[in-house]
């Protein structure tokens, strides 16, 4: 577990370090999307219990559609190899659909959102999932970003358990990069 905290901790302070060491020239230059074009997204992922006890790392995919300048809705795959306390290694992949509302027209971009999908696992019962999630984007050229994006998801089996677990979740975690085409 202390291998995992060191190796996220490392791609947590590279990402952030990324725009300081773009040489990206912001005169004349229009970034980020408009309606209508698409997103792809290729990000090192980290899951954790809400305590942070247990935790696995990951890469999560995903590809989006702005509707609007500053919105997006599109699908995220991701897949993940962990290890728990007292129990043995596991993997899980997760298929999900989100809408994410980005502020501003600039280099940098923050943005907030929700998404609903399902987790599977190979040694426990598959689960729907339901978040919020907030992140940021940094454009380093005009159609290529660097970003991070936190979601706490709440695990759900059925309708009528959704409303009932809310306080029963984990976080996710994603540092990436990504390309508006």
């Amino acid at each position: 577990m202390k291998a995992f905290k060191k190796v996220s901790l490392a791609v947590c302070t590279s990402a952030l370090l990324l725009p300081a060491l773009s040489h990206a020239q912001t005169a004349n230059q229009t970034f980020g999307p408009q309606a209508g074009d698409r997103e792809f997204t290729i990000s090192g992922a980290g899951t954790s219990d809400k305590e942070f006890d247990n935790g696995a790392m990951g890469l999560s995919g995903e590809m989006g559609w702005y509707l609007t300048d500053q919105v997006i809705a599109g699908v995220r795959q991701g897949v993940a190899w962990g290890s728990v306390d007292n129990g043995s290694d596991d993997w899980a992949g997760t298929t999900k659909g989100y809408i994410d509302y980005q502020f501003g027209q600039n280099q940098f971009r923050p943005f907030v959102g929700a998404n609903l999908g399902v987790k599977y696992y190979n040694h426990a019962k598959n689960t729907g999932t339901a978040g919020l999630e907030l992140g940021a984007k940094y454009y380093v050229l005009p159609s290529t970003f660097v970003q991070a994006r936190a979601e706490y998801s709440f695990l759900f089996d059925s309708g009528s358990s959704a409303k009932d677990n809310s306080s029963n979740g984990s976080w996710d975690y994603t540092v990436g990069m990504g390309y508006n085409f």
